[in-house]
């Protein structure tokens, strides 16, 4: 696949540091603010946020097909909703006028004042307006870690999971962008011992690694996804902190699932990176021969992608720890086959759903993506720098992720996904 904006020898007349996650390569998309102007349709490189509306408004995009009202709202549902042709167009002119030797922008100072600012002067907001939200749990060795904790050790997987990715249903209206903190919830737990439950903070708070991909307009109501086909309709994937409260979860998830325990709040990063940017980081992923998935979910070649990711845990006014490094490569089931099962019953995708990719776990113990796993429901506590331990999220916590994939010394990045846990609020 030839898309010009991949290029590795690409240099930008912009200043980009080497370690950046948002070289030219990269080129995500995403919505933000300057002071108290409204959102505009933005995209980054190195440390420069820039706004495609400004850039159209200069003419810059005239020649693409695109009915160019979408880079004029406030979400990047209707741009998404636009189809994969036009997203690769828009990004690969966006390559070509921060390329190094195109004098157009770079040479016009006054229009740069209207397209460049500084990323550390803009707000940057949730990139799209979520409808759905769905989260996988997709990871083998995560599932066998908590089967292993809560169910029979030597049939630690379900009989279903190796023949379907297991999914369900989550909340929307609590999805928040990078930076906004996240409230320890209140709710119902069993105490160890005690046969009647009691109201009160959870005391288990937790962090899920994961990834996440938004959907285009991908069906509708009745019509299902083919396997082959479902990469066409995945936007981009962002960084996914699917906080969850284990001790809540524990009581209530039977026999329906998770609920309260995790509806109360989940954080993603701000800049959308294209499947596109992606592309030259597939890799194989997971053997499924024994047993073979189901013709509908069968498919050949490299669906995988290789994310390193890492999540650091920040006391407040304390240096923080790398408690995990992980890796997308090792999910069991892949984007693809999550989105057409998702879709074999009918079941319609629309443009700005995110669907969570689940807990991403590998297989040694410093690449577990959950404290459930790297303490062991809290039989290992992990020593801070400060000399204080966790088994759990702490109050005024800062939970940090970050991924990035490398090769052939590009970097593409995502950023980070940053968010900090303050207490309950009591509402007595």
């Amino acid at each position: 696949m030839n898309i010009p904006a991949n290029n590795p020898a690409l240099k930008s007349w912009l200043d980009v540091a080497v370690t950046s996650d948002f070289p030219i390569q990269n080129i995500p998309f995403g919505v933000f603010s300057v002071e108290e102007d409204d959102l505009v349709i933005g995209t980054r490189i190195g440390d420069y946020a820039i706004s495609l509306t400004a850039l159209n408004d200069l003419g810059f995009f005239k020649d693409i097909d695109f009915d160019d009202n979408v880079l004029y709202d406030e979400t990047l549902n209707a741009f998404i909703s636009e189809g994969r042709e036009v997203w690769r167009a828009i990004r690969n002119r966006i390559s070509e006028i921060f390329e190094a030797n195109n004098p157009k922008l770079r040479d016009d100072d006054k229009a740069r004042k209207l397209v460049i600012f500084n990323v550390n002067e803009v707000n940057v907001e949730l990139p799209v307006f979520i409808g759905d939200y769905t989260d996988f749990y997709s990871s083998r060795e995560h599932a066998t870690n908590v089967g292993m904790m809560f169910r029979d050790p030597a049939n630690a997987l379900l009989p279903n999971w190796l023949h379907l990715p297991v999914g369900y249903h989550g909340r929307s209206s609590t999805i928040v962008p990078s930076g906004v903190p996240v409230n320890r919830p209140m709710g119902q737990t069993l105490p160890k011992g005690e046969t009647q439950p009691v109201f009160g903070p959870s005391k288990r708070v937790d962090f899920e690694l994961e990834t996440a991909f938004i959907t285009a307009d991908a069906n509708i109501m009745g019509e299902r996804v083919s396997v082959n086909d479902a990469e066409n309709h995945m936007f981009g994937m962002v960084l996914l902190n699917d906080w969850s409260a284990r001790d809540l979860q524990t009581w209530e998830y039977v026999p329906l699932g998770p609920f309260l325990a995790k509806n109360f709040g989940s954080s993603i990063s701000c800049w959308v990176v294209t499947m596109d940017a992606l592309e030259p980081f597939r890799c194989a992923s997971p053997s499924q021969e024994d047993p073979k998935p189901l013709p509908y979910l069968q498919q050949t070649g490299n669906h995988a992608f290789d994310i390193h990711l890492e999540v650091i845990i920040q006391p407040e006014n304390a240096e923080g720890k790398t408690v995990s490094k992980s890796n997308l490569k090792y999910m069991y089931w892949t984007m693809a086959q999550q989105l057409a099962h998702h879709t074999v019953n009918g079941c319609m995708v629309s443009s700005g759903d995110l669907m969570g990719s689940g807990t991403i776990s590998g297989p040694t113990k410093d690449s577990f993506g959950s404290m459930l796993e790297l303490t062991w429901a809290g039989q290992n506590p992990i020593e801070m720098p400060n000399g204080s331990t966790r088994t759990f999220i702490e109050d005024y916590d800062t939970v940090i992720m970050k991924g990035y994939c490398e090769k052939d010394g590009v970097r593409i990045g995502f950023g980070e996904v940053s968010s900090q846990l303050l207490p309950a609020i009591d509402f007595e």
